[in-house]
């Protein structure tokens, strides 16, 4: 994993991630996979500060796939569902 202030980036994994954080605004999801039938999901956490839930329909991905979310400052994770080698980046646009 590599995070540089505004992006976050994920290569060759096969599980789901730790949290991290973003400080919010406008983001570019981007996941490519080996999918089997799993799934990638963007996750936030949860108002009750343990349970992490989907941020958008459009940040589900069953299949390669790029999306653009409005999300605000707080903890996040991608969850991994038996899809391997996964390549992800969260990206801030400016």
């Amino acid at each position: 994993m590599s995070v540089a202030g505004e992006a976050v980036k994920f290569s060759n994994i096969d599980a789901s991630t730790s949290a991290f954080s973003l400080r919010g605004g406008r983001y570019a999801v981007a996941v490519v996979a080996t999918f089997g039938g799993g799934s990638v999901k963007l996750q936030a956490l949860g108002p009750d500060g343990s349970t992490y839930l989907s941020v958008a329909s459009g940040s589900d991905f069953t299949a390669a796939g790029f999306a653009v979310v409005d999300l605000p400052p707080g903890k996040y994770r991608l969850t991994i569902a038996t899809a391997t080698a996964v390549y992800a980046s969260v990206v801030r646009i400016p």
